[in-house]
């Protein structure tokens, strides 16, 4: 809540200032010469008061170096991948991702002759076997998009660094609040802002955490050429300003959803539940070895497989329909419906490994959790 700031610098305003500014002007040719050979202020697409207090509290929060903010989750990925890697290099990825990463690795990278090998990484042996002299990389998400399943940031590290190789760890669905990857071996930590850290669903933005030099990389590459994906001084403000609840937050949402979780897995009308803060999860010793709590992701399926689970969500009254997660409301979704649907506009659309046309993700929200729970369980009692 105070990282980077003192309001003493800004006549005492507590909140800090938004720099609505494009360009710096200067007193001066010298001063402004000194500036450019400083690396510091000359043009809002690189520099932003506003935004800066953003990066260092982000960094601050995952025991980074430095930390960088760009337009949106995709342009985090985006961004990075593009200024660290060249043609020729191999990405290892785990064979899960969120939609549109997945897209990025299948479309875009192989486009500019970077190979994006993915390999199951929930055992972390099966890594050693796809490492060439060509390998600069692993990437992989932990909890992972759409599961909420959990991979072992330490183990995977481990044989990673073993072989020269970074370390990136997508968190978005833990926060700093819950998981900090740096301490168990990863490189670089990547966030969607628009997820829990500003938690509200009302701005979209991305991040990353890491060693300086890499993050100077990215800036001075990928948003000052390669992408341009800068994030507003707006949204860095509407972001700053849901970063002080975040670990209130969070804890509203683990104890939500553990709640739900064992709802879940003890009604007649559901097959399975994934939830690795559940002890009887398999990858329960995992998840607490490296998080703190439990977010509020989770995913189930029901036994009456891909139509129950569209009367499921048809029913529900309070949770909401939608797409993205991490917000103060409950959002729920049905990947198996939105590809089917997609295909009439993109017929190469397909779930991604490891999901199963009966997976329903639920976001668990910040309402009551009588209320969510109700909500739920008269709907599962309608199927």
């Amino acid at each position: 809540m105070h990282h980077a700031y003192d309001p003493a610098d800004h006549h005492g305003a507590v909140a800090p200032p938004v720099y609505f500014t494009s360009t710096y002007a200067f007193e001066s040719v010298a001063a402004q010469d000194e500036t450019a050979a400083q690396g510091g202020k000359l043009y809002g697409r690189e520099h932003n008061p506003t935004t800066e207090i953003l990066q260092e509290r982000l960094a601050n929060l995952e025991g980074g170096d430095a930390g960088l903010v760009v337009a949106s989750g995709m342009a985090a990925v985006g961004a990075l991948t593009l200024s660290l890697l060249s043609q020729g290099d191999e990405l290892i990825v785990h064979q899960a991702l969120y939609s549109n990463t997945v897209a990025m690795m299948e479309g875009g990278l192989p486009r500019f002759g970077i190979k994006v090998v993915p390999v199951d990484l929930s055992d972390p042996v099966n890594l050693d076997a796809a490492i060439t002299s060509r390998s600069r990389a692993v990437y992989f998400e932990t909890p992972i998009n759409p599961t909420g399943d959990v991979l072992d940031i330490a183990a995977i590290g481990a044989r990673a660094r073993a072989a020269g190789l970074l370390v990136v760890v997508d968190s978005s669905f833990a926060s700093p609040a819950l998981q900090r990857p740096l301490e168990h071996g990863a490189d670089i930590v990547l966030h969607s802002l628009t997820k829990y850290i500003n938690g509200h669903g009302d701005v979209l933005g991305g991040a990353l955490v890491g060693p300086a030099e890499l993050i100077a990389t990215i800036h001075s590459q990928g948003v000052r050429f390669v992408t341009g994906a800068v994030l507003s001084p707006m949204a860095s403000a509407l972001i700053l300003r849901g970063l002080k609840t975040l670990h209130l937050r969070m804890m509203r949402h683990g104890s939500n959803a553990i709640a739900i979780a064992r709802m879940l897995e003890t009604h007649p009308a559901v097959a399975w539940v994934n939830y690795p803060f559940l002890p009887s999860h398999p990858r329960y010793p995992v998840a607490r070895r490296q998080m703190s709590n439990g977010s509020g992701m989770l995913s189930f399926g029901l036994r009456g497989g891909f139509q129950a689970a569209r009367r499921l969500l048809d029913n529900l009254r309070l949770i909401s329909l939608g797409v993205s997660l991490g917000d103060a409301e409950s959002p729920i979704m049905h990947p198996a419906s939105i590809t089917r649907a997609r295909k009439a506009i993109r017929p190469d659309a397909h779930l991604v490994m490891g999901v199963g046309e009966d997976l329903i993700r639920l976001s668990v929200g910040l309402e009551d959790e009588a209320d969510l729970l109700h909500d739920l369980s008269q709907s599962l009692n309608r199927l």
